[in-house]
């Protein structure tokens, strides 16, 4: 069980760290967090069955199918991602849409899917922190 800053859970998470805050302060923080005798916080891990055995997911999005070259380059750089990081069972999610709305199947699917411990990509984080206050809501 480690203890970690605040800003760097927040950074791990795609979230700011003024938002991790003020989930903090409103108790929205959707992990357990303690104070240290000097006054600071700390979250408190514990390792999770599922983020130690789930699946991860790679998700690569471009806006139109111009750029498939730009999609297959972004996909080359989360594999040798994953590799490095010594991934077992990785999954590969694609899409091309633009970036005005909000649909994005196969993301949505990968994001509801319990067995998905981790998702990597540069537009998965802002989800992910969606993600972890709406559950955060919904415990409340």
């Amino acid at each position: 069980m480690g203890r970690k800053k605040i800003s760097t859970w927040a950074a791990e998470n795609g979230v700011h760290y003024k938002t991790a805050m003020t989930w903090l302060h409103a108790g929205k923080l959707p992990v357990p967090v303690e104070r240290t005798p000097g006054g600071h916080y700390r979250v408190v891990e514990e390792p999770s069955p599922v983020a130690q055995t789930g699946r991860t997911v790679l998700y690569g999005r471009v806006s139109s199918a111009g750029q498939k070259e730009d999609l297959a380059r972004q996909v080359d750089r989360l594999r040798a991602f994953a590799t490095a990081r010594g991934f077992a069972e990785v999954e590969v999610v694609q899409e091309v849409g633009s970036g005005l709305n909000g649909r994005r199947r196969q993301l949505s699917q990968a994001l509801a899917d319990p067995k998905v411990a981790r998702i990597y990509g540069r537009r998965a984080a802002k989800n992910r922190a969606r993600r972890a206050l709406a559950a955060a809501e919904v415990d409340a």
